[in-house]
């Protein structure tokens, strides 16, 4: 059995207690990932009131968390594409949970800073797996849905993060908020152990046929039990592709074919940080140094924030009634207008409204960018490394974007942080509606295939130029 067989016989196979098994595992991982990551922020309000922390190891702490998201990236990139999904998410989840109950044993900020960073190395490296891999396995018909379902699940956490943080640490301290996230992560990667399948996607990529049509055939059989139906498939031929017969070296991910994906997937992760640490992170203090107080600062918040579960959630209706390329465009134009239209509010009703609505675009711009359209445009032999390369890249511009922001709003003041942000989405909804790959209800062999030739219709076209140039001189 071929990769293109493989491919079409899970596009083709009904949704079953088989996909809600790997939807909730790969599901709940990311969802203790995340409790983990949204904890810090109350962690270190404890830790500061307890004279463990300041300023300044709180500056540490975070900035240690984004580099090792960054690393996380790469690693868990790389790992993915060469022992497998399964087993690379396990080391994830293993590294998390390691680093997790250590930081609960910390003896000083120091040590504890250095578990953060580790933490985040198997916390980025499970995010990029989990989404990636998790596209392999879904029916390219409802692969949107569903991986919108599976951001509505990650996100959810800053809510559970927020509420046991409330709950614990008054009464226990800041330690037990690690004790539970690491025990829980611990028993997810057993269920993830026994439960989880490898990717017959995978197998077949890497000369593990065997074991791909093995899994992909006690699928099959147990739908047919589960559903009381016997499934008939086609007989196709494999389609040779540049990609899948030969290595490929990390140089390729900019230049031709890949280097389109790149520019793709990192263009849309670029514009949801941006907008993400611009317009949420950044959100109460604006208002402040707009001459609202703290306490109507925090509630005028809250309130803005109720968008982003809706958002969402909105996203796992609709992410599949559109086609990819433009509803992307489409959202990125969306966030720029009403990111200016919202600076220059005066009034707090309209703030409210308006913010709300904003927050609400944003998230359904965030479940399709970093679930749903970032980890689908790679090809099955490069999937793990290039979301690895292009959530990296991402996350590079999420450490520098704040400083940027600090700057415009220290000078310039509200207006110019928007109107710079809309500048910066703007120019990321031009380079997707020219370089955007179409991947809505496709085969992951069918977006392969598509983008191959696209980019060698692009090589044509650009040496018709430069043949036509050189006759003219």
């Amino acid at each position: 059995m071929n990769g293109k067989k493989v491919g079409e016989r899970l596009d083709n196979l009904p949704i079953s207690k088989w996909h809600w098994q790997i939807f909730l595992l790969i599901g709940f991982g990311l969802q203790i990932n995340g409790f983990l990551n949204s904890s810090g922020s109350s962690i270190l309000a404890d830790l500061v009131d307890r004279g463990w922390s300041n300023n300044y190891f709180n500056a540490m702490f975070s900035s240690a968390m984004m580099a090792g998201f960054f690393l996380g990236s790469l690693i868990g990139g790389t790992l993915g594409d060469k022992i497998g999904r399964k087993k690379a998410y396990q080391l994830s989840i293993l590294c998390f949970a390691i680093f997790s109950l250590l930081a609960a044993a910390s003896f000083n900020m120091w040590f504890l800073i250095f578990c953060r960073g580790a933490m985040g190395i198997g916390m980025g490296s499970g995010i990029v797996i989990g989404y990636a891999s998790f596209t392999e396995f879904f029916p390219a018909k409802v692969r949107g849905k569903w991986s919108a379902r599976l951001s509505f699940i990650g996100n959810c956490s800053p809510l559970i993060a927020a509420l046991v943080s409330y709950l614990v640490i008054p009464n226990f301290g800041w330690r037990w908020v690690f004790i539970i996230g690491g025990s829980a992560s611990l028993l997810i990667l057993l269920l993830v152990s026994v439960y989880l399948d490898e990717s017959p996607r995978w197998c077949v990529e890497n000369n593990r046929k065997e074991q791909g049509e093995e899994i992909l055939n006690k699928a099959i059989s147990r739908i047919e039990k589960e559903k009381n139906i016997s499934l008939q498939f086609e007989e196709t031929l494999e389609e040779s592709s540049e990609i899948k017969q030969r290595e490929v070296s990390f140089k390729a991910f900019f230049k031709g074919t890949l280097g389109i994906r790149t520019i793709v997937a990192s263009t849309v992760l670029i514009a949801m940080n941006i907008s993400l640490y611009t317009i949420t992170v950044w959100i109460p203090t604006i208002f402040v140094n707009s001459g609202i107080n703290i306490s109507k600062s925090l509630l005028m918040t809250t309130l803005i924030m109720a968008g982003a579960p809706l958002g969402v959630f909105v996203s796992t209706l609709i992410i599949d009634k559109f086609p990819r390329k433009w509803f992307g465009v489409t959202l990125i134009t969306l966030i720029s207008i009403l990111g200016y239209v919202y600076s220059i509010q005066t009034d707090e009703n309209r703030i409210i409204i308006i913010g709300t609505i904003l927050v609400f675009v944003l998230y359904i711009f965030n479940s399709f960018s970093s679930a749903v359209y970032a980890p689908e445009v790679w090809p099955t032999k490069v999937k793990m490394r290039g979301s690895g390369i292009s959530n990296s890249i991402g996350r590079i511009v999420a450490i520098c974007v704040p400083y940027a922001i600090a700057w415009l709003l220290t000078n310039y003041g509200v207006q110019a942080v928007f109107i710079a942000l809309g500048l910066a989405l703007g120019l990321c909804a031009l380079i997707l509606a020219r370089f955007g790959i179409e991947t809505r209800k496709k085969s992951i062999e069918e977006i392969e295939s598509i983008t191959v030739k696209s980019v060698k219709k692009q090589q044509l076209a650009m040496a018709e130029i430069i043949k036509s140039k050189e006759n003219h001189l």
